[in-house]
């Protein structure tokens, strides 16, 4: 496509405190080979230099805006802040967080594959992800998938390949179709969104690692690895979506399966003497999802992990200095 014929991107990028990070942000934009996008920096009252940033670069490139938020939101909020200042003549939305960036022919690649199948309304790809590639499983020839398959996919954990915002092209009309795109109460908000629109779209996948995702203390991501906060939304998608897609036998399997390596990791959380905001957490989540926290089912569970770990001492080793490798 010649940059005329080019279907305009709004790329967004909601931001509190990234300072360190957003000119690399900002030069990953300005180095896209795809060339018709306009750009919206939504500043969440950073107390750092993330402004001074953004409007240096604004200053620079008319292409680029900035929006800066009279007080303070929460991620959620701010995100859908950032979706109703897209273009209203925008054809495809690019979110990239901006402790992130994007490969150069990122947009290009995206756009290409959602131009050639009027069905897709969500083109994903491979993601580096710290120094690992992820969202892989899908097989090579599998660019388009139908929306119930890859739904289905997902909701049995066979495969996750919605990666984060950072890592996805959206269609604009379905994000404008509501005022509040993200639910702002839900930490796994994007997974959720991709499953309400693949109800009755298609999604179409780029087999090219495309975009950077940085693993950084303080961030959203590492909120969720410390307090895992994927094992209780494997149960809330789930419960939401499951019964529109699975069988009886499919849903109650599954659930029965996530349960139990829910409190699995309950257990050894308990061992570890998780902190009282760990437990409120996860109390308040299960209870969200109509399945409150259990004590005799997870009492079982942690006297069976001892057990466990008294009776197989060299794998209770190993798996330990497994996780020390893996912090350090």
């Amino acid at each position: 496509m010649s940059s005329t014929s080019q279907p305009l991107v709004s790329v967004l990028t909601p931001v509190y405190n990234c300072g360190n990070y957003l000119a690399e942000c900002i030069e990953s934009v300005l180095a896209q080979t795809y060339q018709n996008w306009e750009y919206c920096i939504v500043n969440n009252c950073s107390t750092d230099r993330t402004l001074e940033i953004a409007q240096t670069y604004a200053q620079k490139d008319q292409r680029i805006r900035v929006h800066n938020n009279s007080e303070f939101v929460s991620s959620g909020q701010n995100s859908n802040i950032a979706f109703r200042k897209m273009s209203p003549n925008s054809t495809y939305c690019k979110v990239v967080f901006a402790d992130d960036w994007l490969f150069p022919e990122c947009i290009t690649k995206m756009v290409e594959l959602a131009e050639a199948h009027p069905t897709v309304a969500i083109v994903g790809a491979y993601g580096l992800v710290g120094d690992r590639v992820s969202w892989d499983g899908l097989p090579y020839a599998s660019t388009v998938i139908s929306g119930r398959d890859i739904s289905k996919w997902t909701l049995l954990g066979r495969s996750y390949v919605f990666g984060n915002p950072t890592s996805l092209l959206l269609r604009s009309d379905l994000i404008r179709a509501s005022e509040s795109f993200f639910d702002e109460s839900n930490n796994h908000r994007d997974s959720e969104a991709c499953l309400q629109i693949l109800r009755n779209w298609d999604f179409g996948f780029v087999h090219q690692v495309l975009t950077y995702n940085r693993l950084r203390d303080g961030s959203e991501r590492s909120f969720s690895q410390r307090y895992n906060t994927y094992l209780p939304n494997n149960i809330d998608r789930l419960l939401k979506f499951g019964p529109a897609i699975l069988s009886q036998e499919e849903l109650s399997a599954q659930l029965k399966y996530y349960l139990a390596k829910y409190y699995d990791y309950l257990a050894v959380s308990a061992l570890m003497l998780r902190e009282k905001e760990f437990w409120a957490f996860h109390r308040k989540k299960m209870e969200s999802m109509g399945h409150p926290l259990s004590l005799p089912r997870l009492a079982t569970a942690v006297c069976s992990k001892v057990l466990d770990y008294l009776f197989n001492p060299k794998r209770t080793v190993e798996n330990l200095l497994k996780k020390i490798r893996h912090r350090d």
